[in-house]
């Protein structure tokens, strides 16, 4: 079994899809491979654990980043549908400030690579999602950052309609222009 491997709007961050073998049982597919990932994603990283997430609809999570131990993360939706946003942090990157978008959900099987030095949000769009991410290195709160989502330098579209329902690091955010780079 392998994987359709896809580009998106920014050079660095790769969408991939499992194929799926339809039995008469139902469906099967792998949904990660880590000698695949390493060959045609991107080399070097060990995922060190996966974190579960369930959102109701509107719920906007990010634009999270780390600056100490900065995470990768591949996003993947169990159950619902997400739009998910990347943002190319690393002051070095012609695509830098720049941000691409995918929509991700349990019937596509889609999921997203986000590479350390990128911040990542998403906002669920189903009643309910839930989401799996794969992280690259542990969570270290004191060193987690988050730029507002609404930020109009940014001009990210996220497809929504009205305020989203945020959580507490919201309140903490900054705009882009004064947040922490790479």
């Amino acid at each position: 079994m392998s994987f359709r491997l896809g580009n998106t709007g920014l050079r660095d961050v790769k969408v991939f899809e499992p194929q799926i073998e339809a039995r008469s049982t139902g469906a099967f597919f792998r949904s990660f491979d880590q000698d695949w990932f390493n060959a045609n994603v991107s080399y070097g990283y060990l995922f060190t654990h996966d974190e579960q997430a369930v959102c109701p609809h509107n719920a906007l999570i990010g634009l999270t980043y780390q600056v100490q131990n900065p995470r990768g993360v591949v996003l993947r939706v169990l159950s619902g549908e997400i739009y998910a946003v990347a943002l190319d942090l690393r002051r070095t990157s012609v695509a830098f400030g720049r941000w691409t978008g995918e929509s991700l959900s349990a019937s596509n099987c889609r999921q997203l690579w986000i590479p350390p030095g990128f911040a990542h949000g998403y906002i669920v769009r189903s009643d309910v999602a839930e989401v799996l991410s794969k992280a690259s290195s542990a969570r270290l709160a004191d060193s987690e950052r988050t730029i507002c989502w609404d930020d109009a330098d940014l001009n990210i579209d996220w497809r929504i309609a009205g305020l989203p329902v945020t959580d507490r690091r919201q309140r903490n955010c900054v705009d882009f222009n004064v947040a922490e780079y790479f």
